[in-house]
């Protein structure tokens, strides 16, 4: 169970430095870091997702063309 305490101490360094001198205060910054991190994501997601569902979304019309209904 070595490994997975590993890799959080790994995404807390990545985070940012040590907020604290406890480590379960630390523990507990990170934590909210990365609430913050993904919810950052998942807004940038939506917003490309919106850009590419919407993109080149013009009719165009040639101009002396009459076109039906």
């Amino acid at each position: 169970m070595k490994k997975p305490k590993t890799i959080f101490r790994w995404w807390a360094k990545s985070l940012g430095e040590k907020s604290s001198k406890c480590d379960r205060e630390s523990d507990i910054i990170a934590v909210i870091r990365t609430v913050i991190f993904l919810t950052y994501l998942i807004t940038n997601c939506f917003i490309v997702a919106g850009v590419i569902r919407h993109w080149n979304d013009v009719e165009y019309t040639r101009p002396g063309i009459i076109q039906s209904q």
